[in-house]
């Protein structure tokens, strides 16, 4: 049974009354329809994330839980600046889906409206957070120990060690949720076109969305002077990012927008669909030109390789940030267990190429692995899938299915973009948990 948490916050007294009144979860169905009524008490509508997250319940249950906590639960922050940081996180990565939501809400507890006209018409406490939001978005390893200290000492604009703990856990969130949100197709922004975006590798060929035709058909083969490049482990992806076709749902996002003008003590109706509709990312966003950069294997000081052997989540992050954000440190932990249980269909070596993958493209290396397994086991297309997933996942809003993903089931897809994501979360949260470190012990 799922017992609510008895100071939830009020937007899910319903659900919270309808779980009370289970006897029992019998099978996965029920188990996911369950989740999917928290998530739509929750946000007052069924968001296609969850949707797309039910064909693994238990994981689903503990994201959730953890993106309850981190934006409703106690913590230092308030709830207005919360919703506020994930605007910000989103924005870097021009998630409309993300940033429309985070309107709402930050408008649903209070939020000043006129914080919605961009950055810099939000408190410099905000505008503080801006050059650890875009390093971490994009390169993380740049997370510095002077980051920390230019935040913490700052006057009477500073922030509190455990403030800063907890925008950095919600950056790191709502920055992989953006990989998920793109990989599944739930951003409204990613429309199927016929034109094909410029830097689009042979093998790969568009989806016929507005027909739901998912047909692929062979593209023309490689120039054989880029051969070798493209088999490199780290060559640099200068490609559009390769997505899966998701079955649209835009006649249930509208449909399922239910009385957003019910229960909203702080903003009107008309001001929240006011944000849900015209939020504009870029507006969030300084230095655009800022992105993704192929992290160097070169071993110089200040691009050195990341050890997990040296400072890793089990022995360091966990206990920091459960120490500075209570509790915290438990939900994360669990997501990153539950990801880890899934049954993956194909092998665990597979799965393990995929995470260890990620990793090293952030700078991320495990001494005890050997990354030969990573060309042996993934295969092209999936290898610059999930790297352009990870590093760049709004690169482009064109749709695009790699021919070795036609066949598998969309359970499967769903798995991948989830592994995607809780890598990508771990590899910034030890990034920027070390440079805390650093700063504590200096």
């Amino acid at each position: 049974m799922i017992i609510c948490t008895k100071n939830m916050d009020y937007r899910l007294g319903t659900q919270c009354q309808l779980v009370q009144n289970q006897v029992m979860v019998n099978s996965e169905k029920d188990r996911a329809s369950l989740l999917r009524v928290k998530a739509l008490a929750s946000r007052g509508r069924l968001d296609t994330v969850s949707q797309q997250m039910a064909s693994h319940p238990q994981y689903l249950e503990s994201f959730l839980r953890t993106q309850h906590y981190i934006l409703y639960m106690d913590g230092p922050l308030p709830l207005p600046y919360r919703h506020y940081i994930a605007i910000m996180a989103a924005a870097r990565h021009h998630c409309s889906y993300l940033v429309s939501l985070h309107s709402a809400q930050f408008l649903r507890v209070g939020g000043d409206p006129s914080w919605l006209q961009g950055l810099e018409a939000a408190p410099p406490r905000l505008q503080q957070l801006d050059h650890i939001n875009k390093v971490l978005a994009h390169q993380p390893w740049l997370t510095a120990r002077t980051h920390i200290q230019a935040l913490l000492k700052t006057g009477e604009q500073c922030w509190s060690l455990a403030e800063l703990v907890q925008a950095v856990v919600l950056l790191a969130h709502c920055h992989s949720l953006c990989s998920f949100v793109f990989g599944s197709g739930s951003d409204p922004d990613i429309a199927a076109t016929s034109r094909v975006p410029h830097g689009t590798p042979p093998g790969f060929c568009l989806c016929d969305a507005a027909n739901g035709n998912t047909a692929l058909s062979p593209a023309p083969a490689a120039p054989p002077e880029k051969t070798q490049r493209r088999r490199s482990l780290d060559s640099s992806c200068e490609v559009a990012c390769f997505r899966e076709q998701i079955q649209k749902e835009e006649k249930e996002r509208k449909g399922d927008r239910i009385g957003v003008s019910q229960t909203l003590p702080h903003a009107d109706a008309e001001e929240e669909e006011e944000a849900m509709c015209s939020a504009d990312p870029s507006r969030f966003v300084t230095d655009p030109e800022f992105g993704y950069q192929e992290f160097t294997r070169r071993e110089e000081d200040h691009f050195q390789v990341f050890r997990v052997q040296d400072y890793s989540w089990e022995d360091h992050g966990f206990s920091l940030v459960n120490r500075l954000y209570s509790d915290i440190g438990h939900l994360l932990d669990e997501r990153f267990r539950n990801v880890a249980s899934l049954p993956f269909p194909h092998s665990p070596d597979l799965k393990r190429a995929i995470w260890n993958y990620i990793h090293c493209i952030y700078g991320i290396r495990y001494d005890d692995y050997d990354y030969g397994e990573v060309n042996r086991l993934m295969e092209r297309g999936m290898k610059l899938y999930i790297k352009a997933l990870a590093c760049y996942p709004d690169s482009s809003k064109t749709p695009l299915c790699p021919l070795s993903w036609a066949p598998i089931k969309a359970s499967e897809k769903v798995h991948v973009n989830v592994l995607v994501m809780e890598a990508r979360l771990q590899a910034e949260l030890l990034y920027a948990l070390r440079a805390i470190t650093q700063y504590m012990i200096a």
